[in-house]
């Protein structure tokens, strides 16, 4: 994960803040939020997945020795 200074945080909100406008930043803000969300919660379940998946064949391989 890339670290952010302060200066970098300033320019991104100032620019969010430019190109949203006040009224709809809060709105836009949520949504990034959501998304956000959204996407750690799909990623961890792949995540299990494949380590069930592979768990599975683990036990299967472990069975047949």
């Amino acid at each position: 994960m890339p670290n952010i200074g302060l200066a970098e945080l300033v320019i991104i909100l100032s620019i969010a803040l430019i190109v949203f406008g006040p009224g709809k930043l809060p709105d836009v803000g949520h949504a990034l939020g959501k998304s956000l969300r959204e996407f750690k919660i799909a990623k961890d379940s792949v995540f299990n997945d494949v380590n069930d998946a592979l768990e599975k064949e683990k036990n299967e391989q472990e069975t047949i020795k």
